[in-house]
């Protein structure tokens, strides 16, 4: 099966539970993984932003990587984060992270650097020869400070080892001339909760969410809708959603997406610096969205 196929659909970028002592939480994390696959959810992203890794450090992450392939135990597929701005240490890390399992590496362009076009070029075509893995391309502006342009994307897209994209720019112009240009079997999913009906409309092939770790069966049954073309459906899904992905990213991620968790029983209200709770007001609309 072509990762194309295999990642069509919901992915969820998995949070990272933390105790009140701000330690990894592996029992609720245990716990979001089953919700999530009860949830029929098709796949997982661990290590990812919404895991908060730039605050885990090399062992937490080798233990959460390790962890999700042992808890998933191969119900559904698991891609794995190693992005970041020192292509050197990418490089390292795609060699020495227990990669077996996973079916392809997730790899944000890399922030604060803020590399030119032909410099995020050549930071993933290093990354692409070294992987042994598919390389999915991330592109998160807001994260980064520099949009990866159509024109980067279509040159990555032909070289070998690179699959696919997570989209996150909110720009549906250049979303619309990549899914016109981009290779056939180029997996291209949205990166943005509340975008991400409208661009399975124009053609993308599914979303790497974060709401859908609150809200897995109602955010996958949206996007299989989509994916149907029912989009009468899926707007009905949606338009339920609308406000809960306002309260999400009003503030920080994952902070909104914990509060709802938190509220849910699924994990406790745990972040780490320099993220922090959500503020009184905004967690008391959590708490009126989910009693409606």
């Amino acid at each position: 099966m072509s990762l194309k196929q295999q990642l069509r659909g919901t992915g969820v970028a998995l949070i990272t539970p933390f105790t009140t002592e701000h330690k990894v939480d592996f029992d609720a994390l245990g716990k979001v993984i089953d919700s999530l696959i009860n949830g029929k959810v098709e796949y997982l992203v661990t290590l990812g932003t919404t895991g908060e890794t730039p605050t885990l450090d090399k062992q937490e992450k080798l233990d959460i990587v390790n962890y999700t392939f042992e808890k998933v135990a191969g119900r559904v597929p698991v891609v794995v984060g190693i992005g970041g701005n020192n292509t050197a240490e990418l490089v390292s890390d795609l060699h020495k992270f227990p990669l077996d399992k996973a079916v392809a590496v997730l790899s944000a362009s890399p922030n604060y650097n803020k590399p030119s076009q032909e410099g995020i070029y050549q930071h993933y075509k290093v990354l692409a020869a070294e992987s042994p893995k598919p390389i999915l391309l991330y592109n998160v502006p807001g994260r980064t400070g520099r949009n990866m342009s159509a024109d980067t994307t279509l040159r990555l897209a032909q070289l070998p080892n690179i699959a696919g994209m997570k989209e996150a720019s909110g720009d549906m112009a250049q979303c619309m001339q990549l899914l016109r240009d981009i290779p056939e079997d180029f997996l291209l999913v949205s990166g943005d909760d509340a975008l991400a009906l409208p661009q399975i409309a124009c053609g993308m092939q599914g979303v790497i969410s974060v709401a859908a770790n609150a809200f897995p069966s109602q955010f996958s049954d949206m996007v299989r809708a989509s994916l149907n073309n029912d989009f009468a459906s899926a707007k009905k899904i949606n338009d339920t959603l609308l406000e809960a992905y306002d309260i999400m990213f009003a503030e920080n991620n994952p902070a909104g997406v914990k509060a709802f968790m938190a509220e849910q029983g699924l994990i406790g209200n745990n972040v780490r610096l320099p993220v922090v709770p959500l503020s009184e007001g905004l967690h008391a609309r959590v708490k009126t969205y989910l009693n409606k």
